[in-house]
């Protein structure tokens, strides 16, 4: 019965899934035939990129469309008692469509990630970046437990809403939230970070992306060590420690003295680098990727479990 219902989303993700990988096995090939390996990052960093921000949608996409539905469609027309008057009892109806479906969503999911993976290797090997926010969530078994969590969250919303659509666009919301949520909130403080004192001569400034920030407070954006994940950033310091006062920083960011200096914030980095200043970072080594993919995995699949719990009890007690 949950498959039969389920045909025309299995349809729609099955075509999906054949041209997602098509096109990645073709971007796999054309990556592993380029001349130059050191060039890639710059050829496909953007693609990369985009990849990644589609893939982040696709839990969203789960929950809305497989997960929402799965429920809310059969309480909004009355076929559930059908169901339950032919003796199936409503948590084993539940677990069914949770279990049989749920299995469906991670399949799609895990498929996809193994196929970006590897066509993403090469790319990955020469950038060493696996670990910001957007291609963490792309590679290898993380976007399983998203998957999980997409769908089950959807089928629970819309067990409690009863309202097809409405709970559709609260699952697609609220699912893009929380994957934004994740690698901000929690992701940085899975392992106990390390940390270093970096020094701020006129290079290192000019090495940074951002300085400054629209409060004028002394701070530096961007800053990266190598084989790392920057994972917070202080305000620049001076040698005892202190916080730079926003009166010397501004007057080294509008009246800095010429001296013709080249880089990106030229004349300012030579004035903030006589200050000898520094900044502590906090950051997580790359060769935490793998710890940090599968804490992240448990931590999505309970998540999932949970949900389900809660939608056993909630139909057993409350639907009727």
């Amino acid at each position: 019965m949950s498959l039969r219902q389920f045909r025309i989303q299995a349809l729609a993700g099955a075509i999906l899934l054949v041209l997602a990988a098509t096109y990645l096995l073709k971007l796999g090939a054309d990556i592993r035939a380029a001349r130059e390996p050191s060039q890639l990052p710059s050829q496909y960093g953007q693609t990369m990129l985009f990849l990644a921000a589609g893939f982040g949608l696709v839990p969203a996409l789960i929950g809305a469309f497989w997960g929402a539905p799965l429920i809310a469609r059969e309480l909004e027309s009355g076929t559930h008692r059908l169901v339950w008057n032919q003796s199936v009892s409503r948590r084993r109806w539940l677990a069914v469509k949770l279990a049989v479906l749920a299995l469906a969503s991670t399949a799609v999911a895990g498929t996809l990630s193994a196929l970006l993976t590897w066509a993403a290797a090469p790319v990955d090997q020469v950038a060493g970046d696996r670990f910001s926010a957007l291609l963490f969530g792309a590679r290898v078994v993380a976007p399983i437990g998203y998957a999980a969590f997409g769908f089950t969250f959807g089928a629970v919303t819309g067990l409690l809403v009863r309202r097809t659509l409405p709970a559709m666009a609260m699952v697609f919301l609220a699912v893009i939230a929380v994957q934004f949520a994740v690698p901000n909130l929690l992701r940085p403080h899975y392992l106990p970070a390390e940390r270093a004192t970096v020094s701020m001569s006129a290079d290192a400034i000019n090495q940074a992306r951002s300085l400054g920030s629209i409060t004028g407070k002394p701070v530096v954006g961007g800053l990266q060590i190598p084989d790392a994940w920057v994972t917070d950033t202080s305000a620049l310091l001076t040698p005892e420690g202190r916080q730079l006062s926003d009166a010397a920083f501004n007057e080294c960011l509008d009246n800095a003295p010429k001296t013709g200096a080249s880089g990106r914030f030229g004349d300012t980095a030579v004035c903030l680098g006589k200050l000898n200043l520094h900044v502590e970072l906090t950051y997580q080594p790359n060769r935490r990727f793998w710890p940090f993919q599968w804490i992240e995995l448990a931590l999505y699949l309970g998540l999932s479990t949970l949900l389900a719990v809660v939608g056993l009890w909630r139909v057993q007690r409350r639907v009727s």
